[in-house]
């Protein structure tokens, strides 16, 4: 018999789950190009799911259901909470986008968006082995689907089977490497690997050879170097909906199985991982400014853009040991300035996004960083939001980029040992040097001649949200101890547990 503690751990995912479905059927009814009445549904379940969690986070309690496989924590319930209005805001974006591609034939772009997010609900929430990859498949194979949403696009086609055979390549990996801890450990629960592993009583040579697989697979679900193939070519060639549906609230997935994984399961090998986190970081930030810096294409440069972000928050990741030593305030510092920076990318990708697909017309993408060109002239608004989202990820202050920034940067640092010192300044010099790429496009959108001259007309929820996503960038880089306190309140606990 199933406890009530265990239906409390997973009450939000089955609303979500029971509305998919109910929204899925409800759609075969629905005649409106627009999918008015499947659009507004969806995001008022979005919205309650979303205030659920977000009132499990602020309660502070842990606890776990279903014989230890699901377990309900701050940081995880903050994580679904975040993830699930970036689905929100995603969707008010993209809405307009979709309609005018004759995406929103059926309902399928909301259905599958829903799944996805039960998938990333799933992901976060997993104690165990096989329900960290169930929510992963899930995830995964809704996002194949959405990618190739525009069946008659060859373009859109051939980035969704580049994902699905790269993204079956690193499932394998990832598979292969849990597997091997199992067969070690003898447990697919991360509370017993973690007891397992610290007994010291396992080959450690065993534990490293399925820990390797592991952070491979990890580290292409993040789109770190060098299993980053499919990021670009992903971003580019789907519809710019999906991109953001990929780019915004699936890294916060991402970075809740590292955290479960990694540090919940597997941090007596810290040692060993950092290790490995510090080769994709810093393969990331290099290869990631660099390679943006040769791009035309937007949507190609921001993918690049991610991959060095990435390489930011695995700098977090890997700075919250030092010398095997397990201090609690440096790994509370440590992997609470990795949540800020991912909470607050994702929330700069949004915005970011939301600029270009609101550009974008029937026929035309605006995905060329040349379609910028006189923005500044047709809307002083949207350019404005777009430039401080550059500027943002750029890491200029007083924006929450810089501070984010910052924040992982202070927490290299502190660790006082030479070789994070060196990294946090290959950091800074990176940065500085991917500073122009961001600053290219700023420079197109303020004094080039633009190539359109009509004004810029945008749906008022769009107007709206995308003008409160813009100020928080400036709000939060000018006020980020909340969040700040918020993310580091939710490690701690979590950590507790």
């Amino acid at each position: 018999m199933i406890d009530n503690i265990s239906w409390l751990a997973i009450y939000p995912e089955v609303v979500l789950l029971v509305m998919a479905c109910v929204i899925a059927l409800i759609d075969l009814a629905v005649n409106s190009p627009r999918r008015t009445a499947t659009y507004l549904l969806t995001m008022l379940t979005l919205a309650v799911v979303a205030v659920l969690q977000g009132v499990y986070a602020s309660s502070g309690n842990t606890f776990y259901g279903f014989g230890n496989m699901i377990v309900s924590d701050a940081m995880g319930n903050w994580l679904k909470c975040f993830a699930a209005v970036a689905l929100m805001v995603t969707l008010v974006y993209g809405r307009p986008y979709a309609g005018d591609r004759d995406m929103l034939r059926g309902g399928e772009l909301f259905t599958l968006s829903m799944f996805s997010l039960l998938g990333m609900f799933i992901m976060i929430g997993g104690n165990n082995f096989l329900v960290i990859y169930l929510g992963l498949e899930l995830l995964t194979l809704s996002s194949y689907a959405l990618v190739a949403l525009r069946r008659d696009d060859p373009v859109a086609t051939e980035a969704a089977m580049k994902y699905f055979v790269l993204g079956a390549m690193a499932s394998g990996f990832l598979l292969y490497g849990l597997s091997m801890l199992y067969g070690a450990t003898g447990s697919l629960d991360i509370g017993e690997v973690f007891k397992a592993v610290n007994a010291g009583q396992i080959r450690h040579q065993v534990l490293v050879f399925g820990l390797v697989f592991i952070v491979a697979g990890l580290a292409f679900k993040m789109g770190a170097v060098p299993f980053h193939m499919w990021v670009p070519d992903v971003y580019e060639g789907a519809p710019t909906v999906i991109t953001l549906l990929i780019a915004g609230a699936p890294k916060l997935a991402a970075f809740a199985i590292v955290m479960r994984l990694l540090v919940d399961g597997l941090l007596p090998l810290a040692i060993d991982w950092q290790q490995m986190l510090a080769v994709l970081a810093i393969g990331s930030i290099l290869v990631g400014n660099l390679a943006a810096i040769a791009q035309t294409n937007l949507k190609r440069m921001l993918a690049y853009s991610t991959i060095s972000q990435m390489g930011f928050v695995l700098l977090g990741l890997m700075s919250g040991v030092v010398n095997g030593n397990v201090d609690a305030a440096t790994v509370q510092a440590a992997y609470s300035a990795s949540m800020f920076y991912v909470v607050t990318y994702v929330l700069t990708t949004l915005a970011t996004f939301g600029v270009i697909m609101l550009l974008a017309r029937s026929g035309f993408e605006s995905d060329k960083i040349t379609d910028m060109a006189g923005l500044n002239q047709r809307s002083p608004l949207f350019a404005g939001i777009l430039a401080v989202c550059l500027f943002s990820m750029a890491g200029v202050p007083p924006l929450v980029g810089f501070y984010a920034k910052l924040s992982v940067l202070q927490a290299l640092v502190a660790s006082g040992e030479t070789p994070y010192i060196v990294l946090a300044v290959f950091a800074v010099m990176m940065s500085l040097i991917g500073a122009f790429y961001y600053l290219r496009v700023v420079k197109v959108m303020y004094f080039d001649a633009p190539v359109q001259t009509a004004p810029i007309q945008a749906p008022l929820d769009v107007r709206v949200v995308l003008t409160l996503n813009g100020a928080l960038l400036f709000v939060l880089g000018l006020l980020p101890g909340g969040l700040m306190a918020l993310c580091s309140g939710a490690i701690l606990r979590s950590l507790a547990s």
